[in-house]
């Protein structure tokens, strides 16, 4: 029964594109500290705390791995860069297949209710509680090429630079790397006539509803392709409500959705 959850959970191909991007492990030369576990025991936990949204606490004893270790190494995982490598890696395997459609992208934000730590702040549509905002960029086809985290109260245009900056530069089936997309569409909250110029100096043509003047129901028959896919993420319960204090720890969660609802795709 546990194998067939880890395999659903980590499939062999999934672990082919994340075994050589983990960290080796290096005993000590005098001895003692940590003993080694094994790697793919780990990811699995892992992505299970994810999925399921169960605290570390409540870590089955069945995957193998005790709660202090799984911990330590999802940090040291995370401090070591492994979710953004990941992502890339099942990006590039996208792109070389040609799934990648460039010819538009799409972003957008969601809050999400916070119990503490750092990037938090009073939610303007949930009565000023503790929250953080979800943002995140797809492309046309929905499949998240960048993400990222701030405090529930932060505007959402300030994003759009970092999100597009993230954009890592991807195989394509011919030709050389890419990290640009034809168009940006947004709403209203990105209407900022500094972020339009700055996208067409980047040689990427905006496509941001104008206040006042654009409905925003236009814009609905692109936005709905980056609501489906924060809903996707958003489809990994640890993200539903944030627990972590650290916000690197909720992006690495984060990132490690984005790059399993990329893989998906592999699938498909």
């Amino acid at each position: 029964m546990v194998d067939k959850l880890s395999q659903r959970l980590v499939p062999d191909e999934l672990w082919a594109l994340a075994e050589p991007l983990i960290p080796k492990f290096t005993a000590r030369p005098q001895g003692g500290g940590t003993a080694p576990v094994d790697d793919r025991a780990v990811f699995t936990a892992i992505v299970f705390v994810l999925t399921s949204g169960c605290a570390w606490r409540d870590l089955p004893p069945s995957f193998g791995v005790t709660v202090p270790t799984a911990h330590r190494r999802f940090t040291d995982w995370t401090t070591a860069g492994l979710w953004r490598r990941l992502h890339r890696a099942v990006l590039d395997e996208l792109g070389s297949q040609g799934l990648i459609d460039w010819s538009r992208a799409v972003l957008d934000a969601a809050s999400v209710r916070a119990k503490r730590g750092e990037l938090t702040g009073p939610n303007p549509v949930d009565r000023g509680k503790p929250g953080s905002k979800i943002h995140a960029l797809s492309e046309r086809g929905g499949l998240p090429l960048a993400v990222g985290v701030s405090a529930a109260n932060t505007n959402d245009h300030e994003a759009l630079k970092p999100l597009v900056k993230a954009i890592p530069p991807i195989r394509s089936r011919r030709g050389p790397r890419r990290a640009r997309p034809a168009k940006l569409h947004g709403d209203k909250a990105y209407d900022v006539a500094d972020l339009r110029d700055w996208l067409r100096q980047r040689r990427i043509v905006p496509r941001i509803a104008r206040k006042g003047v654009e409905s925003s129901n236009r814009l609905g028959r692109h936005r709905w392709v980056i609501e489906r896919s924060i809903a996707w993420l958003f489809g990994y319960r640890r993200l539903t409500i944030r627990y972590e204090r650290k916000a690197n720890h909720f992006c690495a969660f984060l990132t490690l959705a984005a790059a399993l609802t990329c893989y998906k795709k592999l699938t498909t």
